[in-house]
C-alpha cells in the first residue's frame, strides 16, 4: 500500500514539474500592459536620436478629435538587452535595431496572446528611419485593433436587459453594467456612466436610409443630425440648452466598415449651449440597408478634470462591438 502511494506521489511530482517547465519554456497565454500603451525595445543610443525622435512623432501623436492633445499611445522604451521577462508579455511590442539588413516583420502572439511584435532592422539610420516612415500606419492601423479588441475582452459584464436594445433598435451591444438608462422611449436610448469627476454616454437611434447619401456633403449632414438630436433629447439646466457640435474645433470623418456594413464615423468636440460644459464625441451612422435604415451610435464624455482619451477608447469599443440583427 505504503509503495503503490509513494509512486502516485511521485507521478504527480513529475507530472507538476513537467508542466511547470511547459509553462516556463512553452509559449505564456497572457499578455499583458494598461490599453493603448507600447513596449519599444531599442538601444538608448537609437531613442536618444533622430530614430527615437521619428518612433514618438509617429506613434505619440494627438489622439483625433479631442479638445486637448493627448497622445494616441503611452510609450515605454527598454533596452535591447532586456528583452526578456515581463516586457515579452506587452500585448504591443516594438523592436528596433540597426543589423546586416533592412527588414519589417510582424509576428503574431510571438511570447505571448494576444499579442503584435513589430521587428524593425535597418543597415543605417537612414534605412531605419525610412522603414519607420513608410510603415507607421499599418503598424497604427495594427495596434489600434488589437486595443480595441483588448477592451471589449474586458467588457463582460452585460446590461440586466440586453432586450431592450434589442427590441428598441433591431441590434445588440455588449455595455457594462456601470451604463444605466438615462433616458429611452420607442425611438431613442441614452445610457449613462457617472462618477465622481464626471460621465461617459451612449445614444442610439435609428433614421431613415435616404438621410444620408454618398452625394450629400457628408460631415455637413452629420452635424445637422447630431445638432437635431441634441436638441430633441441632451439638455442641460437651462430651457434652451441642448448638445451640438463645436465646429471651432477640427472634425474628423472617416469611411469605415461596422459589422460588415458601411459606416460613416465622425470623432470631434461637443459643446452645451449657454453652458461651459463641452467634451469630447465620437459618432458612427451605420448603413443598414437591408433593413432600410441607417443606426446611429453615439459616444461622448464629459470629464473635465481627467484625460479624456481612455473614456473615449472604451466608447469606441463598446460601439464596434456593435451586431445589428
Amino acid at each position: 500500500m505504503y509503495k503503490s502511494l509513494f509512486l502516485y506521489l511521485s507521478f504527480l511530482s513529475i507530472l507538476f514539474f513537467s508542466c511547470k517547465k511547459q509553462d516556463d519554456d512553452g509559449l505564456p497565454r497572457n499578455s499583458t500592459g494598461k490599453i493603448n500603451t507600447i513596449s519599444v525595445v531599442i538601444d538608448d543610443q537609437l531613442w536618444n536620436g533622430i530614430i527615437g525622435d521619428s518612433i514618438r512623432n509617429k506613434f505619440a501623436s494627438p489622439v483625433e478629435g479631442l479638445s486637448k492633445e493627448e497622445p494616441q499611445f503611452d510609450i515605454n522604451q527598454y533596452p535591447i538587452n532586456v528583452m526578456e521577462g515581463f516586457v515579452t508579455k506587452s500585448r504591443t511590442i516594438i523592436v528596433v535595431k540597426q543589423g546586416t539588413d533592412n527588414n519589417f516583420k510582424i509576428k503574431k502572439d510571438e511570447y505571448a496572446a494576444p499579442q503584435n511584435v513589430i521587428h524593425i532592422t535597418g543597415k543605417t539610420l537612414s534605412d531605419l528611419s525610412n522603414i519607420i516612415e513608410k510603415r507607421a500606419p499599418q503598424i497604427i492601423k495594427i495596434i489600434k485593433e488589437g486595443e480595441i479588441k483588448a477592451h471589449q475582452l474586458l467588457l463582460n459584464d452585460s446590461l440586466v436587459d440586453p432586450e431592450t436594445i434589442e427590441k428598441q433598435c433591431h441590434l445588440s451591444l455588449k455595455i457594462p453594467k456601470k451604463y444605466s438608462y438615462s433616458l429611452k422611449n420607442k425611438s431613442f436610448v441614452w445610457l449613462k456612466q457617472e462618477f465622481p469627476s464626471g460621465s461617459t454616454s451612449l445614444l442610439l437611434t435609428q433614421l431613415p436610409l435616404n438621410t444620408i447619401s454618398s452625394e450629400d456633403n457628408v460631415l455637413e449632414k452629420v452635424i445637422k443630425v447630431h445638432d437635431s438630436i441634441g436638441a430633441l433629447y441632451i439638455r442641460g439646466k437651462e430651457p434652451k440648452s441642448s448638445l451640438y457640435i463645436d465646429k471651432s474645433y477640427p472634425l474628423y470623418l472617416s469611411q469605415i466598415t461596422l459589422d460588415g456594413k458601411p459606416a460613416y464615423e465622425t470623432k470631434g468636440t461637443w459643446r452645451l449651449k449657454d453652458s461651459f460644459m463641452f467634451g469630447a464625441f465620437i459618432n458612427y451612422m451605420i448603413i443598414d440597408a437591408k433593413n432600410n435604415r441607417i443606426v446611429y451610435l453615439e459616444g461622448f464624455c464629459y470629464v473635465p478634470s481627467r484625460e479624456r482619451r481612455n473614456y473615449m477608447h472604451e466608447l469606441e469599443s463598446i460601439i464596434k462591438g456593435v451586431k445589428i440583427n
